[in-house]
């Protein structure tokens, strides 16, 4: 199982959707569209989780991942 990490690469905000994409094996465009629409209708829910998580969830390092993530 691969550890989440927040991503230093592909972020637009805190780099946790790319993190969890790339844990996930899937494109980060999916995920940030799922954000977006359920944080509009969970009244504040979903940006508080975000939030937490992005305090929570450490960024990813150059060893973080077996490769590296220069190879991205």
């Amino acid at each position: 199982m691969k550890k989440l990490y927040r991503s230093e690469r592909d972020k637009k905000i805190s780099g946790l959707c790319g993190g969890l994409a790339r844990s996930l094996n899937i494109d980060s465009t999916i995920i940030r569209l799922l954000v977006v629409a359920t944080s509009l209708f969970s009244f504040g829910t979903v940006a508080f989780l975000y939030i937490l998580a992005s305090i929570l969830v450490p960024k990813e390092t150059y060893n973080s991942y077996p490769d590296g993530y220069e190879h991205y």
